[in-house]
């Protein structure tokens, strides 16, 4: 479980990128005040998600504008067509964790 920040710290319709030791980033949305973690990196190119347009609970890809569901990692529209992983994301306390070794429900 990755300790990823403050609730606070992440407005609604606002990203996160969580730079972690042993793994690619993870990129932290909330949607509306409720959390979503996918992987950072676009599977379609080396463009950080973090960096990219959140939409409901899509997030656009800064480089060539594809998008997937933070919820799922599903690709939604091309150039985008290969998933990228989802992760369940918990709230305790005031605080945002990101269970990296579960995948988030479909």
């Amino acid at each position: 479980m990755l300790k990823a920040c403050r609730v606070d710290d992440v407005e609604p319709g606002d990203t996160l990128q969580l730079i972690c030791d042993d793994r690619p980033p993870i990129a932290l949305y909330n949607v509306d005040g409720t959390f979503y973690a996918t992987d950072d990196i676009c599977s379609h190119g080396d463009a950080s998600l973090a960096d990219g347009l959140l939409e409901g609970c899509a997030i656009e890809c800064p480089f060539h504008a594809g998008t997937f569901d933070v919820r799922t990692g599903e690709a939604l529209t091309r150039p985008c067509v290969d998933k990228i992983n989802a992760y369940p994301v918990k709230i305790e306390g005031d605080h945002v964790y990101v269970l990296l070794h579960e995948t988030a429900p479909a």
